[in-house]
């Protein structure tokens, strides 16, 4: 039988150092209040020139992406900018928890001393499965089911597109608000460097 060659999969987490970095949720994903605690993860999107990366970062008590980041690797600049769109809100507290997973790009000291200097906390997932960060996988799944798997993307231009379509132009704003969560964002789904806020 002629062997079955199988996809190739670009792995997104290569297992950093996390000795000594805390687990601050503890697989508890609400919040009290916006801007308190965040979870973060990266992705990836298929296209004809290669591999998208999306880097997210997720409000646990709105439920909403607060920050977002795309780009052709995952290097850890690309989960900076999406803490940067996060900040730019307005709405992160002092101390605030950001959760990750156990990802070297997370767990760097580089970006430790990024979140630091912002008054973010670090907080990473205990056992290594994907429990441990359940709420960025789960958007990640319902961004690839409902709209990116609909598409065959001929370029990184066109998917980046589509991804800013969904988050900004639908699930900040319709989905979010049909599952009667009170929060609603005003960023324009075209316009992501433009100031915003969401509104109770």
């Amino acid at each position: 039988m002629p062997a079955q060659v199988r996809a190739f999969r670009p792995v997104t987490t290569v297992q950093g150092d996390f000795r000594g970095i805390p687990d601050l949720v503890g697989r508890d994903f609400t919040a009290t209040r916006p801007g308190v605690k965040l979870v973060g993860d990266i992705t990836y999107i298929r296209t004809w020139e290669g591999f998208l990366y999306l880097a997210t970062v997720i409000d646990c008590h709105s439920k909403a992406v607060l920050g977002w980041a795309m780009a052709d690797h995952y290097r850890t600049g690309l989960v900076k900018d999406a803490i940067r769109m996060a900040a730019g809100t307005g709405l992160l507290q002092p101390d605030a928890v950001f959760h990750t997973d156990r990802g070297s790009n997370y767990t760097s000291e580089e970006f430790g001393r990024f979140l630091a200097d912002r008054r973010i906390r670090r907080s990473v997932g205990r056992t290594g499965v994907c429990y441990d960060n359940a709420m960025a996988e789960s958007f990640f799944s319902a961004i690839k089911n409902e709209w990116l798997h609909r598409f065959v993307f001929t370029s990184r231009a066109k998917a980046r597109r589509q991804v800013i379509r969904y988050i900004e132009g639908f699930y900040n704003r319709r989905r979010l608000h049909s599952t009667g969560h009170p929060w609603r964002y005003s960023r324009s789904p075209f316009q992501p460097g433009q100031p915003h806020r969401l509104r109770p």
